[in-house]
Protein backbone atom coordinates (compact mmCIF):
# COMPACT_ATOMS: atom_id res chain seq x y z
CA UNK A 1 0.00 0.00 0.00
CA UNK A 2 1.39 3.63 -1.11
CA UNK A 3 0.41 6.08 2.07
CA UNK A 4 -0.89 9.39 -0.03
CA UNK A 5 -1.41 11.55 3.02
CA UNK A 6 0.91 14.52 1.95
CA UNK A 7 -0.77 14.37 -1.36
CA UNK A 8 -4.02 14.43 0.05
CA UNK A 9 -3.69 16.95 2.48
CA UNK A 10 -2.28 19.58 -0.43
CA UNK A 11 -5.49 18.80 -2.53
CA UNK A 12 -7.84 19.94 0.47
CA UNK A 13 -5.82 23.22 1.27
CA UNK A 14 -3.33 21.92 3.92
CA UNK A 15 0.17 22.31 3.13
CA UNK A 16 2.05 22.12 6.78
CA UNK A 17 1.91 19.19 8.97
CA UNK A 18 1.45 21.47 12.05
CA UNK A 19 -1.73 22.83 10.11
CA UNK A 20 -3.29 19.15 9.91
CA UNK A 21 -1.82 18.24 13.57
CA UNK A 22 -3.83 21.09 14.67
CA UNK A 23 -7.41 20.27 12.82
CA UNK A 24 -6.68 16.72 13.96
CA UNK A 25 -6.22 17.81 17.55
CA UNK A 26 -9.46 19.99 17.24
CA UNK A 27 -11.13 16.31 16.49
CA UNK A 28 -9.72 14.69 19.37
CA UNK A 29 -7.15 12.88 18.11
CA UNK A 30 -3.17 14.64 19.35
CA UNK A 31 -0.36 13.43 17.78
CA UNK A 32 3.14 14.01 18.54
CA UNK A 33 5.69 15.84 16.85
CA UNK A 34 7.82 12.51 15.61
CA UNK A 35 4.33 10.74 15.05
CA UNK A 36 3.24 13.66 12.89
CA UNK A 37 6.49 13.96 10.98
CA UNK A 38 6.63 9.95 10.31
CA UNK A 39 2.90 10.44 8.77
CA UNK A 40 3.20 13.71 6.68
CA UNK A 41 6.81 12.91 5.08
CA UNK A 42 6.56 8.84 5.12
CA UNK A 43 4.84 5.34 5.37
CA UNK A 44 3.57 4.97 9.10
CA UNK A 45 4.42 1.27 10.17
CA UNK A 46 1.12 1.56 12.57
CA UNK A 47 -1.95 3.54 12.30
CA UNK A 48 -5.22 2.93 14.69
CA UNK A 49 -8.21 2.68 12.60
CA UNK A 50 -9.92 5.31 14.90
CA UNK A 51 -7.07 7.51 13.62
CA UNK A 52 -8.03 7.05 10.13
CA UNK A 53 -11.21 8.06 10.70
CA UNK A 54 -10.51 11.14 12.12
CA UNK A 55 -8.15 11.60 9.41
CA UNK A 56 -10.70 11.28 6.56
CA UNK A 57 -13.53 13.77 8.52
CA UNK A 58 -10.50 16.21 8.88
CA UNK A 59 -9.17 16.16 5.04
CA UNK A 60 -13.14 15.55 3.82
CA UNK A 61 -11.67 12.34 2.19
CA UNK A 62 -12.19 8.74 1.70
CA UNK A 63 -9.68 6.03 2.82
CA UNK A 64 -8.97 5.36 -0.84
CA UNK A 65 -7.32 8.58 -1.14
CA UNK A 66 -4.98 7.63 1.77
CA UNK A 67 -4.04 4.45 1.00
CA UNK A 68 -3.53 3.33 -2.86
CA UNK A 69 -3.13 -0.23 -3.41
CA UNK A 70 0.20 -1.77 -5.27
CA UNK A 71 -0.79 -4.86 -6.19
CA UNK A 72 2.60 -5.08 -8.10
CA UNK A 73 4.87 -5.39 -5.34
CA UNK A 74 3.19 -8.56 -3.68
CA UNK A 75 5.54 -11.84 -4.03
CA UNK A 76 3.32 -14.44 -6.43
CA UNK A 77 3.85 -18.42 -5.42
CA UNK A 78 7.20 -19.56 -7.21
CA UNK A 79 8.44 -16.24 -7.60
CA UNK A 80 11.70 -15.56 -5.60
CA UNK A 81 12.02 -12.50 -3.86
CA UNK A 82 14.24 -9.80 -5.52
CA UNK A 83 12.45 -10.83 -9.25
CA UNK A 84 9.82 -9.40 -11.25
CA UNK A 85 8.13 -10.78 -14.26
CA UNK A 86 7.91 -7.73 -16.88
CA UNK A 87 5.96 -8.95 -20.29
CA UNK A 88 6.85 -8.26 -23.92
CA UNK A 89 4.58 -8.93 -26.33
CA UNK A 90 3.43 -12.75 -25.69
CA UNK A 91 6.89 -13.59 -23.95
CA UNK A 92 7.49 -13.43 -19.75
CA UNK A 93 11.04 -11.76 -19.15
CA UNK A 94 12.47 -11.96 -15.85
CA UNK A 95 14.57 -9.47 -14.56
CA UNK A 96 16.56 -9.94 -11.19
CA UNK A 97 16.54 -6.99 -9.02
CA UNK A 98 19.18 -6.83 -6.72
CA UNK A 99 18.33 -6.21 -3.36
CA UNK A 100 20.64 -6.13 0.10
CA UNK A 101 19.92 -8.23 3.04
CA UNK A 102 20.18 -4.82 5.29
CA UNK A 103 17.70 -3.57 4.09
CA UNK A 104 20.22 -0.74 2.25
CA UNK A 105 20.00 0.45 -1.22
CA UNK A 106 22.75 -0.31 -3.90
CA UNK A 107 25.28 1.94 -5.28
CA UNK A 108 24.12 3.22 -9.18
CA UNK A 109 24.82 1.06 -12.06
Amino acid sequence: MKWNLRLTAANKGIWKASELQRSLAEHGLVISAGKMSGLWSGQPVSLKLEDLDVICVVLGCDISDLLIPEPGKVRRPGQQAGVQEATTGSMVVQAVVPKRRDGRSLPPM
